[in-house]
């Protein structure tokens, strides 16, 4: 289980559609080209295998410069009457203080701040009686890694895999700590959608906001995607492994070819420095393919001709 998002656990997650892209008129394209991938600096978690660093080619992709929307979710299931994973399991992991105190949704084993809520899925982020009415231009959540393959199939897009999705978010900067640089607030100011106050008691909503953003909130990094840190973990096309990197391809990286869980980079509003800080760019962490929260979205990808 990652400390960030709990866990279903319960399926394997398949394989990769091998579907068509096409770069729609959003993507960012972006000429590839050699970066230095993961971390040294020693501040981030060992375990998850941020480094060594090391200098990784990815070939010429497009991107979205924002994650997928409520919005744009929704012309999805109305086209295809797609069931989400969490409709299917009939529940899905909301963050406690989110919910009035009559709840009694079972809280989650060693983070009991998460809740199994009955009725919570994308469209009722908060279980029933809530709506996204109000969010439409916030990213989706409560989506799996298959949900998420399945809006590509529909749309004709991808996931990114874990490289694209880091050369991405460094927007063009070397070794950055963050997409914008090495200081989280500079000049006092706050740059992404992250925890403030105590965790996980109190979120004083000092960056703006307390819970998900809008995709577009904050300035994007140098190649123009917004919140690559914070907001909602993203899926990437990965199997996740702690080693496999170390030795492995340095050319158009994919990850191991099975696993137990799938990639997410980014971090998200539930990340805090006292407990996890994995907004910053190198940082990793992963779920099960079936697994959905009120933090984890998804933004979509597409391959160029060189």
């Amino acid at each position: 289980m990652s400390c960030c998002t709990p866990e279903r656990g319960a399926e394997s997650g398949g394989v990769v559609l091998a579907v068509p892209t096409v770069p729609t008129k959003r993507m960012v394209r972006l000429s590839g080209g050699e970066f230095l991938m993961g971390t040294d600096d020693g501040v981030g978690h060992a375990a998850d295998g941020e480094g060594p660093a090391r200098v990784v080619t990815v070939s010429p992709f497009a991107i979205e410069p924002t994650t997928v929307t409520n919005s744009q979710f929704a012309t999805f299931v109305k086209a295809t009457g797609y069931v989400s994973d969490a409709e299917r399991f009939g529940f899905s992991f909301v963050y406690a203080g989110f919910l009035d105190g009559s709840d009694r949704s079972p809280a989650v084993d060693r983070t009991p701040w998460w809740r199994a809520v009955s009725g919570a899925f994308w469209k009722q982020p908060e279980g029933p009686g809530s709506t996204i009415s109000a969010r439409q231009s916030h990213p989706v959540v409560h989506v799996s890694w298959a949900d998420a393959q399945a809006y590509c199939a529909w749309s004709g897009t991808r996931l990114p895999t874990e490289a694209e999705w880091e050369f991405a978010a460094r927007g063009g900067l070397v070794g950055a700590r963050y997409p914008w640089g090495d200081e989280l607030m500079p000049r006092g100011r706050h740059e992404c959608n992250i925890w403030q106050g105590v965790f996980p008691e109190v979120d004083t909503g000092a960056d703006g906001f307390a819970g998900t953003a809008p995709v577009r909130s904050f300035r994007p990094n140098g190649f123009g995607l917004f919140c690559v840190a914070g907001n909602v973990w993203e899926w990437c096309s990965d199997w996740f492994s702690a080693d496999f990197h170390v030795a492995g391809p340095r050319v158009d990286p994919v990850g191991p070819s099975f696993g137990a869980s799938r990639v997410m980079r980014g971090g998200s509003y539930m990340c805090h420095e006292s407990y996890c800080d994995r907004y910053r760019v190198a940082a990793r962490s992963s779920a099960t393919p079936d697994s959905s929260t009120g933090n984890i979205g998804f933004r979509v990808a597409a391959g160029l001709s060189v």
